[in-house]
């Protein structure tokens, strides 16, 4: 039985050929998702903006459409209500009141009321400004030494031109990814912070392989052309590429299938960071190796003949 191959082996697509291209979408891609990012913003979760959490469990399986209008009809401003983990446990979001913490817990008293008594509270937890300031600081300062420690990483690895081209495809998958995230208006917390930080990291891990064989080609075809040379070494990693990314994200659909709403924004990240994380190690990463002047730094051989670091 022959294994699966979604890309043939002998595959010859001449992706150098388009770089300008890519480069123009991924400009464009980059650009509108920072002015979206700056002018509408994401919709922060309770994690980043503050608010009130409740989670009950119902008796049977929850009416949530009814719990919605009940709930919405208190005057609380915006209520999230969603399953979280199985039909009668059910997750509560409120925003954050006016006022001080007797405002907050005068609401949360409010929702208890009107729950009744045929739910049962599991938790409820208050979520202050200055700790969802916090948490928007230290989230940002992960993702920015995050990026740094894998520039330093592929420096010391490669050469600082794949470092650079590394880093900026990386730039390239966060800032469309949460640019993706402003357009749909899917709630933007923690565990979605988790997954573009995962993203990043499946991104490289992408972009890696695909370097590495580009450091193999170089030592091996002496009098390849650059981008001839780096055609070659994404088309023989073509395979590998989609066939990694396409058995994730059929795990990934299943999970924001079957997962219920605590976990869907959160797949929804990784789904739509693989499929821009596979774009850019393809299209964005090795092609900017030809504006960072990639160059051989090894001993002559001849062309064809493997040279013995």
């Amino acid at each position: 039985m022959k294994p699966l191959h979604l890309i043939p082996d002998d595959v010859n697509v001449p992706f150098l050929k388009f770089r300008k291209l890519f480069y123009i979408v991924s400009l464009v891609m980059v650009l509108a998702s920072a002015a979206l990012f700056f002018t509408k913003g994401l919709n922060f979760g309770i994690d980043f903006r503050g608010g009130i959490l409740v989670e009950i469990k119902t008796d049977g399986p929850a009416d949530i459409s009814g719990l919605r209008d009940n709930l919405g009809s208190l005057g609380l401003g915006d209520v999230s209500i969603q399953e979280f983990g199985a039909p009668d446990d059910v997750l509560i979001q409120l925003q954050r009141q006016d006022g001080d913490e007797k405002a907050q817990m005068a609401a949360l008293a409010t929702v208890t009321d009107a729950l009744g008594e045929n739910v049962t509270i599991r938790r409820s937890e208050l979520v202050g400004p200055k700790v969802g300031s916090e948490l928007k600081e230290a989230g940002f300062y992960s993702v920015v030494i995050s990026l740094l420690l894998i520039m330093v990483y592929i420096w010391f690895r490669f050469e600082w031109q794949f470092a650079v081209a590394s880093v900026v495809a990386l730039l390239h998958d966060v800032v469309i990814t949460v640019g993706f995230f402003v357009i749909t208006g899917v709630q933007f917390d923690l565990a979605t912070l988790a997954a573009v930080l995962t993203v990043a990291g499946y991104s490289i891990n992408d972009t890696v392989v695909v370097f590495d064989r580009i450091r193999e080609y170089l030592r091996k075809f002496r009098k390849m052309e650059i981008p001839d040379l780096l055609d070659l070494s994404i088309n023989s990693t073509l395979s590998r590429t989609t066939m990694t990314s396409f058995t994730t994200l059929l795990a990934l659909i299943a999970l924001f299938t079957f997962g219920g709403e605590a976990i869907r924004g959160f797949t929804l990240a990784l789904i739509f960071g693989i499929v821009i994380g596979t774009y850019s190690s393809i299209c964005v990463a090795s092609p900017l190796l030809i504006v960072l002047r990639l160059k051989r730094k090894i001993p002559e051989a001849e062309e064809g003949q493997e040279v013995k670091a």
